[in-house]
């Protein structure tokens, strides 16, 4: 398992943003913030894309973005290709969505989660493998040509 992470985000999500930045350095993870670098008002897409690329390019395999109510993030990081980008609310879906989906980045809704749900699901995001097999077909299937 890769030790590298990336995160970014919006105004809404900065806060969760900074604690699991300092959850993930004590997990062991090297993390590379996208921002933003403050609560101040700001467009998620110019933080989102740059994250996004970076994954494309294998530069990380995966990672994390927290805005308010996780649409806005997940919709721009799923603009890109090579992302699959999973909105969750609970443990079960940041699982199922390894499992099942192969995402490779977690959308956390900062204004709908407690902090220790959002610190739990992305433990089981990072630790949870894709099952492959009949998932594999359709996750193949994703991506437009």
């Amino acid at each position: 398992m890769s030790k590298k992470i990336a995160i970014g985000g919006d105004h809404a999500g900065f806060d969760y943003k900074q604690q699991l930045v300092t959850f993930l350095e004590k997990e062991g993870y090297e993390v590379k913030d996208f921002g933003p670098f403050s609560d101040a008002s700001v467009d998620y897409p110019d933080y989102v894309h740059p994250l996004c690329d970076a994954i494309e390019s294998g530069e990380f395999r995966q990672g994390i973005v927290v805005c308010g109510s996780g649409n806005g993030v997940a919709i721009t990081a799923n603009k890109h290709q090579g992302i699959r980008a999973a909105i969750c609310w609970n443990n079960d879906l940041a699982a199922l969505s390894r499992q099942h989906n192969d995402a490779n980045v977690i959308s956390i809704p900062a204004r709908f989660v407690p902090y220790e749900l959002a610190q739990e699901m992305v433990g089981t995001f990072l630790n949870t493998e894709f099952e492959g097999g009949r998932h594999a077909n359709r996750v193949n299937k994703i991506a437009c040509k």
